[in-house]
């Protein structure tokens, strides 16, 4: 089964949510609404992202062809949102500045974003080749990043909501699962 769905589903969102921003579809303050959309759907993919591995150990499920589609996708929506925050909503590359360093929630989104750009960067099959096994140790750098990309979700909402909690707890809980031991099971008749 070919990747480009993933692709082309995930631009079609991108595309359809700014249009719906643009032509006033998105509520009284449609900047804010996209920039949070685009952020929540970037940690969605993220989180599928990271279910890939365990569906195939815990469930047989194989879905490792799609998992770097995933991951550009999640970074591509999180360039959106990390745009929209920029030039729509602040307008000023020296208030973006000003928020980061004064904001915690933001210090660490960015944190999360920036620790995503060698993992894009590097995703490629050249890549791949050439990094070899360092390849492997610096995509490992999705785990931090998927975790304080939750923690800036739970941050920015206002009041105790769950929904934030959730999709910190199963970030949490795909990345612990790697750490199970796997299992080893005996050939059949003793072989």
């Amino acid at each position: 089964m070919p990747t480009w769905p993933i692709y082309a589903a995930g631009f079609v969102q991108v595309g359809w949510l700014f249009w719906l921003g643009t032509s006033g579809n998105l509520g009284v303050d449609p900047v804010k609404t996209l920039e949070h959309r685009y952020g929540l759907l970037a940690l969605q993919l993220l989180v599928a992202g990271l279910a890939v591995t365990p569906l195939r150990r815990f469930v047989g499920l194989n879905l490792i062809r799609f998992r770097r589609a995933i991951g550009l996708m999640a970074f591509y929506v999180l360039i959106a949102h990390v745009l929209v925050w920029l030039v729509l909503d602040l307008q000023s590359p020296a208030a973006a500045w000003a928020d980061i360093v004064k904001r915690p929630y933001i210090t660490i989104g960015m944190a999360a974003f920036l620790l995503l750009v060698p993992l894009a960067l590097t995703s490629t099959d050249g890549a791949v080749r050439r990094l070899g096994s360092a390849w492997r140790r610096l995509h490992r750098l999705v785990y931090p990043a998927v975790l304080l990309g939750g923690v800036h979700f739970a941050m920015l909402v206002k009041g105790w909501q769950i929904e934030p909690f959730v999709y910190l707890g199963l970030a949490g809980g795909l990345i612990l699962l790697r750490a199970v031991p796997r299992t080893r099971t005996r050939p059949a008749f003793g072989r």
